[in-house]
């Protein structure tokens, strides 16, 4: 999750802000620098630089390097009353972008990469998220897309290879980062990279989008791949006012087989449990599944723009089957139903501008999914089922504005929320956040307090409802055009939910815990620069 966040902001701000950029060129070089840059090649990099400290850690010498999923989770995350993690982190996010002349903008190419690591933790070796230590010389830089995008007639377009599957209506390359996440799903369905073919088209008042995935091949000779297929629109009802809707449907028939490292993918998987998803107890048998996405999306002013009030909001409904092979005999091989799949989330969210800059703002984010309270004892589930059942982060709910009790965007190499996946384990979620911002110097300096609350829909053994609540805050200065130092700070007050040892859907709620954690807080101050 963590790497995907900061790549969308970075390309969609960029893309979307390169035409309104003026070029100062010094006299002395005006002959020397063509006044029109050369549109065939672009080069483009993101540079981020934090200094955090926090009583959050991994106990699992495997996950210095890189750590995702719920806090207290399968991902051996803890907080501390005595310890204090301090640590310091740096990333670079290039971007290499092709469009010849020779096909007059019908074709681009797009490439981005990933350089990231924690100061002082690796050399001399391979591997991702690591190559900072002493002498470095590590090799570590990983590929995030290589995607073609065609451009045969006006208005569609056509992307092949390995490109951002987002659950909303709007094209990632060229849609801003705070549009993506607060339109469509909000990524909290489907937020990561994906293999495949999607082909857009965009009128005036309206765009439609359908999109094929192969998420796992496994052996190319056998049915046992996962495979996504996606249909979504969007219609302008008026100036302020657009409707979408969309479906969403997934193959399953691996098993389990291939995904994430030694956690595999799929519904009875350790990659579940590691991003806080729902685990399906299916125990060690073949299965297949189908899931479908059905569901309707609105907003109002979506880009804050028209007037004060913006409000947007979505409702989904997941569908779907799991059946197991109840006796493995190949000339007696009978699949039988195991589970049935009927879970639903919704989300409104609503903000005024006060000022006259976005940072002058007020808003109010309600958060809905529903949950499962006996474990498939009926043979039915009745939560949420997400990208992150398939893959690490597959889903990611990062734009409510918490830091600590869900996720945030300002991330390197640990992405750790309390609520690491809109089903909650299972148990269903029901959240609030608030923010206020105030640009104290507009477009300079900005202040930003907020809080945020959960509950939980189901109790777990042991404990209660209640999930906890956040306090949070920011004050960030812009030195230039997309340089800035921030500095945030959060605390999240635990609640009862965390009383409990032992979920009744058989994964531990407390990690190593035998009684309620340590309350996590962190504060960092981070330098961005975006360069182009």
């Amino acid at each position: 999750m963590k790497k995907l966040i900061t790549i969308l902001v970075i390309l969609t701000i960029c893309l979307s802000t390169l035409h309104s950029q003026n070029v100062i060129t010094m006299p002395y070089l005006k002959n020397e620098v063509p006044r029109k840059a050369n549109k065939e090649f672009q080069f483009l990099a993101f540079y981020i630089n934090q200094a955090v400290r926090t009583n959050v850690y991994a106990e699992s010498d495997f996950m210095k390097g890189q750590v995702i999923g719920r806090l207290f989770g399968q991902n051996s995350t803890v907080t501390s009353n005595s310890l204090v993690s301090k640590y310091a982190e740096q990333r670079l996010l290039p971007y290499l972008i092709y469009q010849p002349k020779l096909f007059n903008g019908k074709a681009i190419l797009r490439t981005s990469f990933e350089i990231d690591w924690t100061w002082g933790d690796a050399a001399y070796g391979v591997g991702g998220n690591t190559g900072s230590a002493f002498s470095a010389d590590q090799v570590d830089i990983q590929t995030q897309n290589v995607e073609l995008e065609l451009n045969p007639f006006k208005g569609w377009y056509i992307n092949l290879g390995l490109q951002r599957l987002f659950d909303t209506p709007y094209n990632p390359y060229k849609t801003v980062f705070d549009k993506m996440t607060t339109t469509g799903y909000r990524l909290a369905y489907w937020g990561s990279d994906a293999v495949g073919i999607s082909v857009r088209k965009d009128w005036d008042f309206s765009r439609v989008k359908m999109g094929y995935y192969k998420l796992y091949e496994n052996s190319i000779e056998k049915d046992d791949d996962v495979t996504l297929y996606e249909l979504t629109g969007e219609k302008d009802i008026s100036r302020a006012w657009k409707w979408g809707a969309s479906a969403y449907f997934i193959n399953d028939r691996a098993s389990g087989a291939g995904g994430v490292s030694i956690l595999s993918q799929g519904m009875n998987s350790l990659l579940t449990q590691y991003n806080g998803a729902y685990f399906f107890h299916l125990g060690n048998v073949p299965y297949k599944s189908n899931v479908a996405w059905l569901g309707t999306f609105f907003g109002r002013n979506t880009e804050h723009a028209l007037d004060p009030w913006m409000i947007t909001g979505f409702f989904n409904l997941n569908v779907g089957n799991v059946d197991t092979l109840t006796n493995q005999l190949v000339s007696k091989s009978k699949w039988s139903r195991a589970v049935d799949i009927f879970g639903f989330a919704a989300n409104l969210r609503t903000s005024y501008r006060y000022g006259q800059t976005t940072s002058d703002a007020v808003s109010l984010d309600l958060i809905y999914s529903s949950g499962d309270s006996d474990g498939l004892k009926n043979g039915k589930y009745s939560g949420v089922v997400t990208g992150n059942t398939w893959g690490s982060p597959g889903a990611i709910f990062v734009s409510s504005g918490a830091y600590l009790l869900f996720g945030q965007p300002n991330v390197v190499n640990r992405f750790t929320p309390a609520i690491g996946d809109l089903s909650n384990m299972g148990y269903g979620v029901t959240a609030a956040t608030t923010n206020i911002s105030y640009g104290i110097i507009p477009n300079k300096l900005n202040a930003k307090i907020g809080g945020a609350f959960a509950m939980s829909n189901v109790a777990p053994k042991g404990g209660g409802y209640y999930m906890g609540t956040e306090v949070n805050g920011s004050l960030g200065y812009q030195f230039g055009p997309f340089m800035s130092l921030e500095l945030h700070a959060a605390y999240l007050s635990l609640g009862n939910f965390y009383d409990s040892n032992e979920s009744s859907h058989g994964s531990d709620i407390n990690g190593s815990f035998t009684k309620r954690p340590y309350n996590p807080w962190t504060a960092f101050l981070v330098f961005k620069w975006l360069m182009f």
